[in-house]
């Protein structure tokens, strides 16, 4: 539940006086012009940046409580270590950095690795994967963490079209298991296509609630207008307007 929440960065507020809530079980598409505050957002309900002001209040998620995974350039790929080895990270809920892993949890990491169609490839290393092949790694980790809310940062770019129509049908599964999942997202057509639910953000929110209502000419104009506005606000050192 988003209670006025605003959240910023040096001050700046890139979220402002957001109301809300993501439904438990959802499948929620986040969408926005360039510097509209998507990936502040998902930080914040992950609880890596706290409001400004205003309240985010996480229901209990259990176990597998949240999994959050950002954008392909927060992630350093270069650490020397195996696919299967990557996705075993996702059972640390359980294990912790002490712990060994048991077989059963090495055979949950193997299935996951089959789920997402790189079977064969437990032992490449990471940095000499695809981008494609590396963001199914990350999607096999997802899986074995068993979280309840799932958040995704453009989860679907740099990747080719067969890998999104994969991982798009992975969202879908967990949206039918009852998971509650919100993804940044850019392509209307797979929004459209995948997402019964859509946040249009543009620092403040647009609308927000079914796809079909939200993605409408009228308001993704006002979204580019008030990103716009906001941007130009900035570049002149002006505040922008309450």
């Amino acid at each position: 539940m988003l209670r006025d929440v605003t959240l910023a960065y040096d001050g700046r507020p890139a979220v402002r006086h957001l109301n809300g809530s993501f439904a438990r079980g959802s499948l929620t598409a986040i969408v926005g012009p360039n510097g509209s505050g998507k990936t502040t957002l998902l930080k914040g309900i992950a609880g890596l940046l706290q409001p400004a002001s205003g309240r985010i209040e996480r229901a209990s998620f259990g176990r597998g409580g949240i999994a959050y995974l950002p954008q392909h350039a927060e992630i350093e790929r270069r650490f020397p270590i195996s696919v299967i080895d990557t996705v075993l990270l996702g059972h640390w809920r359980r294990i912790g950095w002490t712990r060994a892993v048991t077989r059963r949890l090495r055979r949950e990491a193997q299935r996951a690795v089959t789920a997402v169609g790189l079977e064969g490839f437990e032992h490449r290393p990471i940095e000499t994967l695809s981008a494609g092949q590396f963001q199914r790694v990350l999607f096999a980790r997802l899986i074995v963490q068993n979280a309840e809310l799932i958040l995704l940062d453009e989860p679907l770019s740099t990747i080719d079209w067969r890998t999104a129509e994969d991982l798009l049908r992975l969202m879908v599964g967990w949206h039918r298991e009852a998971r509650t999942v919100a993804a940044v997202l850019h392509d209307l057509d797979q929004i459209g296509a995948y997402f019964p639910e859509t946040l249009l953000l543009a620092r403040e929110c647009v609308a927000w609630g079914p796809t079909r209502e939200v993605l409408i000419p009228p308001n993704l104009r006002r979204a580019r207008q008030m990103t716009d506005t906001w941007s130009a606000a900035a570049e002149d050192r002006q505040p922008i307007p309450a």
